[in-house]
């Protein structure tokens, strides 16, 4: 099987994590906390991390600023193996960032600054790197809009070249209509429960998932939660179990499903198939902080796959 050379092209972003917090003081006041961590993430960032430390070949492609937050995401790419050289540095504009308190129970609010993120769009695209890749990967499409997208993944399509598509905007029913556009190019959409039944305004997941395919998406492979994933096509609907782990935090767990349904697919596995390879990962993920959590490569998940069936 040829390699697989994946562009994740889209969100980047630097996250400040900080656990456990159960609340912000008042005033002047302060909390020791157990750890603090900086870690690259994104739908396209998280993402990229991740594929590279399951052996596909990685290219980041997207828009960062020129200053020390920009420096430390790229670093923290490279460091995981990611080809940051598409990178577009802009002056001006800062490096999206987030600052993310974690609960207890591992989920957190959200400080968000979307920076270079909203700069990016097809007069930026590595065009001659999309056509020579195996997979695009678009994450954020929300930043630069469905239209913009779908010229973006059109191209992609048109150089045989597999497409899917990840967002970080919540389940508001007006973003469908923002990103549409993108969906008739989209082999594969990638979002959670919350989204798609907020996108679509149907309430139970499978219609809604159907919804997404009938709005032209090949397959939408959502997650949800302590309940696995759910994967949709025109032709059959398969419901895949998470797998029971210690949850730390849930940060990065979607763009760890991502990346692991993605790079299933690049092993030539079915897309149900390939959704129990996201599970699996973001199982991984969720045992400690951020989304760079873990040790673990495609053969270590692929053991734990073994040993928990």
């Amino acid at each position: 099987m040829p390699d697989q050379i994946v562009i994740a092209l889209g969100a980047h972003v630097l996250d400040t994590l900080v656990r456990p917090v159960e609340q912000i003081p008042e005033g002047q006041g302060g909390v020791l906390v157990d750890e603090i961590k900086v870690t690259a993430a994104g739908p396209a960032g998280g993402t990229a991390l991740i594929l590279a430390r399951l052996g596909a070949t990685v290219r980041s492609a997207g828009a960062i600023g020129t200053d020390l937050l920009g420096d430390q995401l790229l670093a923290l790419l490279q460091r995981d193996g990611v080809d940051g050289s598409l990178v577009v540095r802009r002056d001006g504009v800062q490096t999206s960032a987030s600052v993310l308190p974690i609960r207890p129970d591992g989920s957190r609010p959200a400080f968000h600054v979307i920076g270079a993120n909203a700069t990016y769009g097809p007069d930026d695209a590595p065009w001659d790197a999309i056509a020579a890749a195996t997979h695009l990967h678009l994450g954020g499409p929300e930043f630069m809009g469905g239209d913009a997208a779908a010229q973006i993944l059109s191209f992609a399509r048109d150089h045989g070249v597999t497409t899917s598509l990840d967002s970080l905007a919540p389940g508001d029913p007006g973003m469908l209509e923002w990103i549409g556009a993108a969906l008739p190019f989209v082999d594969y959409l990638l979002p959670n429960d919350e989204q798609v039944t907020g996108w679509t305004g149907i309430a139970e997941l499978e219609a809604a998932a159907r919804a997404l395919v009938g709005r032209g998406a090949g397959c939408v492979a959502a997650t949800a939660g302590a309940d696995g994933a759910i994967v949709v096509t025109a032709e059959q609907t398969v419901r895949v179990p998470a797998f029971a782990v210690d949850v730390v935090d849930t940060t990065g767990c979607g763009d760890a499903f991502s990346a692991g349904f993605v790079r299933g697919l690049g092993l030539g596995r079915s897309p149900s198939e390939a959704a129990g390879l996201g599970c699996a990962v973001a199982a991984q993920v969720a045992g400690g902080l951020g989304t760079d959590w873990g040790e673990y490569d495609l053969a270590s998940v692929q053991a734990f796959i073994g040993a928990s069936r």
